[in-house]
């Protein structure tokens, strides 16, 4: 039975309005690179990761966007996991007049 203490990770998500990107940044200190899960969905995540003997981050996360999955990168560095998506036919906006 696993009795691990699961804990959600402080997460930020934003976009660039220019380059049509998503940035999500995650606190997850302690915890070692190589121990990291990361699925990408088209309109999801979801992250895990073991911090010690009786504690795991973990969580699952809605997308504003549809992002192109192939196309994503992620880096741990110092406690912070950032992920770099594109928004999946972002080039494809129609602005539309108010009246």
């Amino acid at each position: 039975m696993d009795t691990k203490v699961k804990v959600t990770p402080c997460v930020c998500i934003s976009h660039d309005r220019d380059q049509g990107h998503l940035t999500v940044e995650m606190e997850m200190p302690g915890v070692d690179k190589k121990d990291i899960k990361l699925d990408m969905r088209k309109d999801s995540f979801c992250v895990s990761a073991p911090r010690g003997e009786d504690t795991e981050y973990a969580g699952c996360f809605m997308l504003a966007h549809d992002v192109l999955t192939d196309k994503t990168a992620a880096r741990y560095e110092n406690g912070l996991l950032r992920i770099n998506a594109p928004i999946r036919g972002w080039e494809q906006k129609v602005n539309v007049p108010i009246q």
